[in-house]
């Protein structure tokens, strides 16, 4: 059976100006922040196989207290070494996804990949795209690095790792989206990125309007239900404050 282990980094309000600013439930009040704010989780995750130590987007890239980058001290709470992380699997290159992709030494000012030892699997596109458009949402500075490294297998189109793991280009939160089910044979592991963010988007039907295209991330999530009803999939919500992964 694999293991799935949610490595949140909190919950954060975001508006048009695509800053995270941190949520605490317990003191904030949504009242409080600017209109059109939308109250997100942002949670990358790990899933363990009998092959394989998987991570599922990366995070902000923020470090905590002690100057740790949070998503290394989360796989250390839960008894994983970052450098056992053998692969890393990009729905997209969103700063909210990728920016704990890279670190920077703060005593030597040099960047790195925060896991060296793992291959990185980034949409070939997606990655010209987001050099592009360096800016909102997309922070060049932090994934340039993908290029200049030797571990990043850069995908193109539908296709599978290692016989056991597929990825689709879906298209619909941002040009080169794309998701990825991972089947163990006993388990059926879906990341659907943002376009199943939570699980409240897979129980009604809307086209969100900050997405590139918002009718089809719709039609996608009827796609996705259909599917997971046949196969039993499992999800992985990103962006969900309260169900981090479930089946429908």
């Amino acid at each position: 059976m694999a293991r799935i282990i949610p490595l949140s980094e909190g919950a954060f309000t975001v508006d048009g100006t695509k800053k995270f600013i941190p949520f605490n439930p317990d003191t904030d009040s949504m009242q409080q922040r600017s209109g059109g704010s939308l109250l997100v989780e942002i949670q990358p995750f790990l899933v363990i196989t009998d092959q394989d130590y998987i991570l599922l987007d990366a995070g902000l890239g923020y470090r905590n207290a002690d100057g740790v980058l949070q998503i290394h001290q989360h796989l250390i709470d839960n008894g994983i070494n970052p450098m056992e992380i053998t692969k890393v699997l990009m729905s997209h290159l969103h700063k909210d996804h990728s920016g704990g992709i890279s670190i920077v030494d703060p005593v030597t000012g040099e960047r790195s990949l925060s896991f060296p030892q793992a291959t990185y699997y980034v949409n070939r596109h997606e990655m010209d795209y987001a050099l592009e458009h360096d800016g909102k949402s997309y922070h060049a500075e932090d994934v340039r690095i993908l290029r200049e490294r030797d571990n990043v297998i850069f995908t193109e189109g539908n296709g599978s790792i290692d016989d056991y793991i597929t990825y689709e280009v879906t298209g619909g939160h941002c040009p080169y989206h794309q998701v990825f089910l991972i089947d163990t044979g006993d388990d059926k592991i879906f990341f659907g990125g943002d376009e199943a963010p939570q699980v409240s988007y897979m129980k009604r039907r809307f086209a969100a309007k900050y997405d590139y295209d918002g009718k089809r991330s719709m039609e996608l999530r009827e796609q996705f239900k259909q599917r997971a009803a046949r196969d039993g999939w499992t999800f992985l919500y990103y962006h969900d404050t309260r169900l981090p992964f479930g089946k429908l």
